[in-house]
């Protein structure tokens, strides 16, 4: 069951670290965010999903 869950927050983390990337946030700003969801995954990815830069897909 560990495993499952430690694929999970992996895949979530891979997905936070891209959307990161695809901000408009200055390099500094992503590099923190990264940073921080890769040190602690479980609580970076929370911290992030709540108060972090989200990118914008598409049009306008």
């Amino acid at each position: 069951m560990e495993f499952i869950f430690g694929i999970i927050i992996f895949a979530l983390d891979v997905w936070a670290i891209a959307s990161i990337i695809n901000t408009s946030e200055s390099n500094g700003t992503k590099l923190i965010w990264i940073l921080l969801v890769v040190v602690l995954p479980v609580v970076g990815l929370i911290i992030w999903w709540f108060a972090g830069p989200k990118a914008r897909y598409g049009g306008s």
